[in-house]
């Protein structure tokens, strides 16, 4: 009973139903019941070790596959349980500009450190701009290795071409000027990440600047209690997770189908494999470096990457990402700054996947690139990739730039919608595990990290 119920046989039983599909692709029988009930043995086997070891972040993983089953099963059923991830992603975006705000203000006016805050700030930025470039690169060798692009024949459906008009007419705007809010309000209400650290920041400079020392305390007393009280709030929240994962992979499964994976294969493989080169020879190099417990990290990031992958929403691993950091040991304050300014300057996996996706759609339309023009796609889309993070459909229109740029059919770059669903998934739990990274790799160069005993994350 014990074999049963551990986590061998979850992982087991977790690959053996990714696998089921690729047998079945390969070699198909008369009867495909026999498969399903296969699937279904699976399943039941996930779910009874998931009941038995109550963890939050398995249950997010077995929602996954129980949403793939269901929207394959039943597409029309699964369809409308879409709106179980948005009302996940409402419950979210109500949680992070107080939760940022508070953190922020403790933890910058708390200590009273401008010259800290400024240092930290710099140390960030570069931190982001060296680790942003080896995606970029790693993206480019990436598609120019696999070739993917070539002799693909996919036509662009009407659908997808209809998305891609809409996302293109939304109006451009200046990254530089809207980074700063004009009405905190308006901040919060759209989701501006980055407009709200802004604030915050100049916010908690003010405070302590004060002279009056019983003021002070007040606004510091009352954005601790706001944190505490945020943080309890994600808890709450937390346990929606499941359900949203489910109704959210459900619904994208049950909307676009696995047919399409299969004509464009090689370009989801190529991201994939290419993000695990990332991760393995980058980001693994840098925590190696920088002494971080791999063990104990990857056991903190496990909750808010895996909710990122299911949902491909950065927004709703915000808060776990940022509780789990502080629970490993980083301070309040590092976490606080570098995570949520991270959401701008550092997309690790959006900026692989632009360098990938941009060659992938010159290699369709049959067009060589020199190493010349490659170079001067990767220098436009390090500063065009900015400022994506929470911007409906901002990474299609940054990759419609860079097609354009290059004299191609802007159309083109719709086939790959067919697919982004799958795509955004695996980037964006890349951003936030860069992102959780960077939080501890700064933490400990402000020594500012003492690693925490151990505590459950879930």
């Amino acid at each position: 009973m014990k074999f049963l119920t551990s986590m061998f046989t979850y992982v087991s039983c977790f690959l053996l139903f990714g696998a089921l599909f690729f047998i079945e692709s390969k070699l198909p029988i008369s009867n495909p019941y026999i498969y399903k009930s296969i699937r279904y043995l699976v399943l039941a086997l996930v779910t009874f070790v998931t009941f038995k070891k109550r963890k939050l972040s398995l249950w997010i993983f077995t929602s996954m596959i129980l949403g793939i089953e269901v929207g394959i099963d039943f597409p029309e059923f699964a369809k409308d349980l879409g709106k179980l991830g948005t009302i996940f992603l409402r419950l979210i975006k109500t949680l992070v500009a107080p939760l940022i705000f508070s953190t922020l203000v403790i933890g910058i006016a708390g200590h009273s450190n401008l010259k800290q805050l400024g240092r930290m700030g710099l140390k960030s930025i570069l931190y982001f701009e060296i680790v942003t470039t080896f995606a970029l690169i790693i993206g480019l060798l990436a598609i120019n290795i696999s070739q993917a692009g070539k002799g693909v024949k996919v036509e662009t459906t009407s659908a997808a071409l209809e998305k891609s008009q809409d996302l293109l007419k939304q109006p451009a705007k200046d990254h530089l000027v809207e980074m700063f809010p004009e009405n905190i309000a308006k901040s919060v209400a759209e989701g501006e990440v980055l407009q709200i650290v802004i604030f915050s920041i100049i916010f908690a400079v003010a405070i302590s600047m004060l002279t009056n020392v019983s003021h002070k305390n007040r606004m510091l007393e009352g954005c601790e209690s706001l944190s505490e009280v945020m943080f309890k709030f994600t808890d709450i929240v937390m346990y929606v997770a499941p359900f949203a994962v489910f109704g959210a992979l459900a619904s994208t499964v049950a909307k676009s189908g696995i047919d399409i994976l299969m004509n464009l294969f090689k370009l989801v493989g190529t991201l994939y494999v290419s993000l695990i080169v990332f991760i393995t020879c980058v980001l693994l190099p840098i925590a190696l470096m920088a002494k971080i417990p791999i063990k104990r990290f990857i056991k903190a990031v496990t909750e808010p990457v895996s909710l990122a992958f299911a949902t491909a929403s950065s927004e709703a691993a915000l808060p776990k990402a940022m509780e789990n950091m502080e629970k490993l040991g980083a301070s309040k304050k590092v976490v606080s700054f570098v995570i949520p300014t991270g959401y701008s300057f550092n997309l690790d996996g959006t900026t692989l996947y632009l360098s990938l996706a941009t060659i992938f759609v010159a290699q369709m339309c049959g067009k060589d690139l020199s190493i010349g023009e490659q170079i001067g796609i990767g220098l436009l889309l390090m500063l065009t990739s900015k400022g994506v993070a929470g911007v409906r459909g901002a990474s299609f229109v940054i990759l419609a730039g860079a097609v354009a740029y290059l004299k191609l059919p802007v159309e083109k770059a719709s086939v790959i919608l067919a697919v982004d669903a799958l795509m955004d998934m695996a980037r964006t739990s890349v951003n936030v595990l860069g992102n959780c990274l960077a939080s501890i790799v700064i933490a400990k160069s402000e020594k500012e990290f003492i690693l925490s005993e151990e505590v459950a994350y879930d």
